[in-house]
């Protein structure tokens, strides 16, 4: 498994507030909950079919970063 990466993210206040809350609520940690929330999308996108082949996709090299 290769080594997770760290990133710098910004959130308003109140986002930070909600996201914790509901990460309380779920027994996580803000972060846990904030990756968690990521891989869900991901997931989702993944089955619905609406991702692009990555050679396809302008984004992929944003695509890779999120791996």
């Amino acid at each position: 498994m290769a080594e997770k990466k760290s990133i710098l993210l910004r959130l308003s206040p109140k986002m930070w507030e909600d996201i914790s809350r509901w990460a309380d609520d779920e027994f996580r940690s803000v972060n846990g909950q904030i990756e968690y929330l990521i891989s869900d999308a991901l997931r989702k996108r993944s089955k619905s079919g609406n991702n692009k082949s990555r050679d396809d996709s302008p984004d992929s090299e944003a695509e890779d970063n999120l791996e």
